[in-house]
Formats: C-alpha cells, sequence, structure tokens
C-alpha cells in the first residue's frame, strides 16, 4: 500500500452520520443464528481482554446485542497486557477460568504457536478459516500454524506517530503545527533535541515524555529484526536495533527528559490529566487511551503528528476462542462480525484502532478527529502502515520487550547505570525463557 500523498476532504471523527452509516451496514453482517443450549435459549458470552480494546466503548457490543436477542455479553480486562498474560498462563495451564474469547497481543502469539496451540481452537472447525484473508498478509499469516490451523483473527496493528500536548509546548515556546513538528524530529536524535530545547524552559515537574521505555518500545518498532532473527534465533544482545534504542532511551533519561513514570501504573494514568509530560510515543490505539484517562477537559489540548521515522509498529491483537469455551458456535459469530471491516471501521472512527482490515484501511484513510485538534489521523497512521515492517516475531518477544522495559525503569526510578541494567536484562531474559 503506497503513502497517501493526494488532499482529500476532511471527514471528521465521530461524526453522527458517519457513525450511524457505518454501524447500519455493520448491521447488516453478522449471523442471526443463536445457541439454544442454555436455559430459554439464552446464551451469556464471555470476553477476556487487555488494555482498550474499544468494542465495548464504540457500542459495538450493544449493536451485536440488539440484532441477537438471545446474546448477552460480559468483558472483563485488565488494563496491564503483562497482568493479563501472566493470569492467562495460569487458566491455561489449569484449564479453567478461561472466557469464551480471549484477547492475545501480538508479541504473544509465536509463543501461543508454538508452545501452546492446543489449547485454543483452530478457527476452520468454527466456519472461520478465512477470517484473515482480507488483512495486510502478514496479520493473518502469524496466526496461522504450519499445519494450517488458524488461531485467531486479527484486530487492529498498531502504526506510531507522537502524541503531545498543544498548551505545554505554546508555554514552553515551542512549535506546535504537525508539519513543522515532523521535520525537526524526523529522526529520533531530532526528538531529544527537541525535548532539550522543551525542558529549558518548561515549568518545573513537566517532562518531554512519559518514560524511557515508551521511546524504547516504539524505536524497536520500527526494525524488521528486533529479538529473533528471520530463523528464529534469539539476537536480543546483539541486535542494532535494540542497542540503538536502548542508547537513545537511556540518553533520554540522562538528559532529565523522562517523567519515569511506569506506563500502565495509577501514577501514569493520572498524568494525562496534570500535564507531568508533553509527548508520548502513540501507536493509533494510544487515541482511545489518552481519551479515556484525559477525559473532556484533554480535548484540544492533545495533537498528533507524524513520529520519527514516520513508521513503525508498536502492538495489535487477535481475537481467540479457547478449547474450553462454554459457547464455541456463538463466540465465532461474534468475533467474525467484531473483525470484520465494517466494524474495525467503526473502531477507528470513535477509538482510534487502527484496522488490520485493507478495505477498512481505505474507508478511513481521510479521517480526523476533533479531540486532537481535527487531525488528521487517518492520513498520518495510514502513512505510517504503509511504510510499517513486516516484522519478525519470536517466541519470546513479549518476556525479552519487558525485561528491556523493566531495565530502564531501574535506570530511571533507582540510578542504575546503564550497562548494569542492560545486564540485569540480559539475565532476566534467560531466567524468564531458559535460552
Amino acid at each position: 500500500m503506497a503513502p497517501f500523498r493526494a488532499r482529500r476532504t476532511t471527514v471528521v471523527l465521530g461524526s453522527t452520520a458517519l457513525a450511524a452509516s457505518l454501524l447500519l451496514t455493520a448491521c447488516g453482517s453478522g449471523s442471526g443464528s443463536g445457541s439454544t443450549d442454555s436455559a430459554g435459549g439464552k446464551v451469556t458470552l464471555t470476553v477476556d481482554l487487555f488494555g482498550t480494546f474499544g468494542f465495548k466503548e464504540s457500542g459495538l457490543y450493544d449493536e451485536y446485542m440488539k440484532t441477537h436477542p438471545n446474546i448477552t455479553i460480559k468483558q472483563t480486562d485488565t488494563q496491564d497486557e503483562g497482568q493479563y498474560w501472566q493470569a492467562l498462563q495460569t487458566k491455561l495451564a489449569g484449564g479453567g477460568g478461561l472466557a469464551d474469547i480471549q484477547g492475545l497481543e501480538v508479541g504473544r502469539v509465536a509463543s501461543v504457536l508454538q508452545k501452546q496451540a492446543d489449547r485454543f481452537t483452530d478457527l476452520r472447525t468454527l466456519g472461520l478459516g478465512g477470517v484473515n484473508d482480507e488483512l495486510v498478509a502478514w496479520k493473518g499469516a502469524a496466526v496461522k500454524t504450519a499445519d494450517g490451523k488458524v488461531l485467531g483473527a486479527g484486530t487492529d496493528i498498531g502504526p506510531e506517530a507522537i502524541c503531545f500536548r498543544t498548551d505545554l509546548f505554546k508555554a514552553a515556546g515551542l512549535p506546535t503545527d504537525r508539519t513543522e513538528l515532523a521535520a525537526k524530529w524526523s529522526t529520533w536524535q531530532g526528538y531529544l533535541d527537541l525535548g532539550k530545547q522543551y525542558a529549558a524552559k518548561a515549568e518545573a515537574g513537566n517532562a518531554w515524555t512519559d518514560s524511557a521505555a515508551g521511546m524504547f518500545t516504539a524505536e524497536v518498532g520500527q526494525q524488521k529484526v528486533r529479538y529473533s532473527d528471520e530463523g528464529g534465533k534469539p539476537v536480543y544482545d546483539s541486535s542494532p536495533a535494540v542497542k540503538t534504542a536502548w542508547t537513545d532511551a537511556t540518553a533520554l533519561v540522562a538528559d532529565g527528559l523522562s517523567a519515569k513514570l511506569p506506563q500502565w501504573t495509577p501514577e501514569w494514568n493520572k498524568a494525562f490529566t496534570t500535564g507531568k509530560f508533553a509527548t508520548l510515543s502513540c501507536p493509533a490505539w494510544m487515541i482511545g487511551y489518552i481519551k479515556g484517562q484525559a477525559g473532556d477537559g484533554g480535548s484540544g489540548k492533545w495533537d498528533i503528528a507524524p513520529g520519527p521515522g514516520r513508521t513503525g509498529n508498536w502492538g495489535g491483537s487477535y481475537l481467540t476462542i479457547p478449547k474450553t469455551a462454554k459457547h464455541p458456535k456463538e463466540a465465532a459469530e461474534l468475533v467474525k462480525w467484531l473483525t470484520a471491516k465494517e466494524q474495525q471501521t467503526v473502531l477507528f472512527t470513535k477509538q482510534g484502532s487502527f484496522p488490520s482490515s485493507t478495505g477498512a484501511q481505505a474507508a478511513i484513510k481521510d479521517v480526523a478527529d476533533p479531540y486532537f485538534n481535527n487531525a488528521p489521523i487517518g492520513r498520518i497512521f495510514s502513512e505510517s502502515a504503509a511504510a510499517m515492517p513486516a516484522q519478525v516475531l519470536g517466541t519470546d518477544d513479549g518476556v525479552i520487550g519487558k525485561a528491556f522495559t523493566d531495565a530502564l525503569g531501574e535506570v530511571e526510578r533507582t540510578n542504575t547505570a546503564p550497562d548494569t541494567a542492560w545486564k540485569h536484562a540480559l539475565d532476566n531474559v534467560k531466567k524468564a525463557s531458559g535460552s
């Protein structure tokens, strides 16, 4: 997919007419059939997720239940994906407590395929063998086993940009024009340099960005090879992508540009409203998270510009159906509907979750978001996605990424020397993965 270069008429995010038309279209794509394996033909589908998928927030569950009156959807969620993953492992090991539908982050996919494929339903057996056919090619390929099983249905992907606070930029004498900022931070060094300018004039307590971990994750997300090579061999200790991102992230700390806030913590969440940081490495799904944390008071204060390198992928998810699901047939119908292009389009227009569906990508390229000063998020994230590398996924990507971001937390919050923290990261990977 080529970058979008032509000027286009802006479509306003959250427009009543647009949302209504998308939901009406979406209604027609669902199945009206339901199970009669429960009393009175009523079925309660359980969905267990992490972060903010946006299904509930965008009204998709309500829409589905209107057209499927025998279905009730109950969602549980954990904001911290690491905590969610640990709980999921406990449930998989014990064989109990799993929902009908479980979310799966892209960094965990290779591990599931190689170690736990027998715990999840092959979606082909539920009529969903082609559920990923209309997605970007690598999205579906990542959840397909060597013998052809399809273990997940793709939802969003995570093209990157930079979210920033216009009010804090103005107070520090920095420009707020997106094009000008994108030119100034076209590289990560440019991002650090502009951060130093901000720090020189910003009020005390207002840092340039939230954490070294956020910057590190965004930067390694721009490379095809990160933690494992194309043959599956772990290369995290020698990877140029990891070493460069580590050097830049520790420089961020050394220059006093980090708010030293661990992501996904209550302190981090509160900082979205208190102005503790001016910029944030911002995959598309972060849009919905910012709105949820900053609330109505943040509208117009936040904006979005293309980030360093103008590309990258941070995150992205799948929906899976465990073999212990109580209602696999109904779960499959809901999964198919939630991941269809119409619903992926709604999720972007309302929540900012960038679609993996190529049809949905074409539909959202002109979307703007009034919450973020009418930033052309469709164009910004589409261009980032167009240049996105098809990343090599290793079995322990989640473990490795966490080890490095935890080590960066040591550098920030305990003044651990970067070389010492690096060694701690390597040791923790070996302990956690056994490699």
